[in-house]
């Protein structure tokens, strides 16, 4: 059985946020599903996957409490669980940036669609600004695209602050895996005083939906922060895998490395690895491998 997965956001006010966490909680056990919902003051964000009936009585649930609909929801397809277990947590934000005047309700940059895409980043006033993290970026951007090398999308505002400047960068365009980022980073750069703002709606994920490959000026796959690890046109799952110990994506030529070992150590974190923790490590892969094997025959 193919399952369902479903991502989206929306920024809109909540209240009463431990009543609405137990609530969807429960909705979502009932229903099979696993996934991870966020929910603050500010808004939702979560990505759910399973049967078709569950993940769309899930849309429909929210649509009834914050109008989802009206924001960002995007479907795709998993031929095994993406994620292990079902999880709704309070935050302070659905995307931190801990940037108080970043605030899209206030203020927000202008949207480009899919399919308009292209015709704007090949303007050559245009600074194309790739708004995820150094990890993400890894796996696939966009042609041309500046990377600032930020960990963190907390760290995206010092970027901007050191690197760009509103009367230089007139034209700036950005994105991010679904669109959620870019929200708060077009907001945060208005603020700064920077004139025009895009980015594009849907994110690469909507892009990678809608834009044929002959066409697309998109290289590599997209990361996403589920058990499927990359997808690429199309949305269908990609080539990269990722290390169980430090969760950095990681290509074929990777494993290769002398240094990997399947769910203990990589490249990036075998100097870091313990004996005591190499033995851990082991033992929670076989654990894992025990656990997906049993949902595997269930799927």
């Amino acid at each position: 059985m193919m399952l369902n997965v479903v991502a989206f956001y929306r920024f809109v006010p909540l209240d009463d946020l431990p009543l609405l966490r137990e609530t969807l909680l429960k909705f979502c056990q009932a229903e099979g599903l696993r996934g991870t919902i966020l929910i603050a003051n500010e808004g939702i964000n979560g990505t759910v996957a399973g049967p078709d009936r569950g993940v769309q009585a899930l849309v429909d649930c929210l649509d009834a409490i914050c109008k989802i609909s009206q924001g960002e929801v995007k479907r795709s397809h998993a031929a095994a669980w993406p994620f292990m277990r079902m999880k709704v947590r309070i935050r302070p934000e659905i995307i931190t940036m801990r940037a108080p005047e970043a605030d899209p309700s206030v203020r927000a940059g202008t949207y480009v669609e899919p399919v308009d895409w292209n015709e704007l980043i090949a303007d050559p006033e245009v600074l194309l600004v790739d708004t995820r993290n150094r990890y993400e970026t890894k796996v696939g951007t966009f042609e041309c695209a500046v990377d600032p090398g930020i960990e963190s999308f907390t760290e995206f505002k010092a970027y901007v602050e050191a690197e760009l400047d509103p009367s230089k960068h007139r034209k700036v365009a950005m994105f991010c895996t679904g669109g959620i980022r870019c929200e708060k980073a077009s907001s945060f750069m208005l603020a700064q005083g920077f004139e025009q703002v895009f980015h594009l709606k849907g994110g690469i994920l909507k892009y990678l939906e809608d834009v044929a490959p002959e066409t697309s000026r998109w290289n590599g796959e997209c990361y996403v922060f589920d058990d499927r690890v990359a997808v690429g046109h199309g949305l269908q799952a990609g080539s990269w895998i990722a290390c169980y110990a430090c969760g950095e994506p990681l290509s074929e030529d990777e494993t290769r490395s002398k240094s990997y070992e399947h769910g203990v150590s990589c490249p990036r974190c075998v100097d870091r690895l313990t004996d005591e923790r190499a033995r851990y490590l082991r033992a929670r892969h076989q654990h894992n491998l025990s656990a997906k094997t049993l949902d595997e025959r269930s799927v």
